[in-house]
């Protein structure tokens, strides 16, 4: 019987104008599906005009300047539902979708379905949840012990995976789902049992605890900086008063 990481998984990923999943824009995104392992993939590629200015540190990051932004995006009302159209399908047909650093491209996602689409990412989810692989969650859970940093960068170099073009959405949707593909087989004990949707549920629970973690570390080193523990969607903020 093939393992989960030997067989059809699909990868989501955005760049976006900051890092506030509330405020900022996305302004690119790509859905790669892949059949099985060593496959070629398909890929969905999108590139939005936000509306807004794109931040020169934002630019600097992923490439994508205003001027060309204004010339070759789409603006974001259709392609959001195009997005969670897509989504909803991968969930509807049982197909685990890798998403690195979960909770900020769903959210960020479900806040520009809600800004233009007067709906959200949940509604698109009705009759089928996203089954979510965060390969961030993953390697800090199995491998928690290991120093340095776990950037999709930093990932992509500890299991030998190959990243061309960071920071191109489908670049990193692709690097990403590799990586949960070599983590799958070098924690094959521990994972090969676990079915997707058993997964699911347990990472939310990990990344909790390393949220938690984070948390007590930001405390001990004098940082008020809050870490959200909501996986791998954070919740609405409260309305203001």
């Amino acid at each position: 019987m093939t393992c989960w990481y030997e067989g059809p998984l699909a990868a989501f990923d955005t760049e976006t104008t900051g890092v506030d999943v509330e405020t900022d824009r996305i302004v690119s995104a790509a859905v790669v599906v892949q059949d099985a392992a060593g496959t070629r993939p398909r890929v969905s590629r999108w590139l939005v005009n936000p509306g807004v200015p794109v931040p020169a540190g934002a630019t600097a990051v992923h490439g994508l300047t205003d001027e060309h932004l204004q010339r070759n995006g789409r603006w974001p009302a259709p392609v959001m539902l195009e997005i969670a159209e897509t989504l909803a399908e991968q969930a509807a047909a049982g197909r685990p979708l890798v998403v690195m650093n979960a909770p900020f491209d769903l959210t960020v996602l479900d806040r520009e379905l809600r800004r233009h689409r007067a709906s959200s990412l949940d509604r698109w989810l009705d009759s089928s949840p996203l089954l979510v692989l965060d390969p961030r969650v993953l390697d800090k859970h199995l491998d928690r012990y290991r120093k340095g940093r776990r950037t999709l960068t930093d990932l992509c170099e500890h299991y030998g995976v190959t990243l061309d073009g960071a920071h191109d959405a489908a670049a990193d949707a692709q690097a990403a789902l590799d990586v949960v593909r070599a983590v799958g087989r070098r924690f094959a004990a521990r994972l090969e049992r676990l079915e997707p949707p058993e997964l699911h549920s347990l990472q939310a629970v990990w990344h909790a605890a390393q949220a938690r973690g984070l948390q007590a570390w930001f405390a001990r080193s004098g940082s008020e900086e809050s870490v959200d523990p909501a996986w791998p969607l954070r919740p609405d903020l409260p309305a203001a008063a």
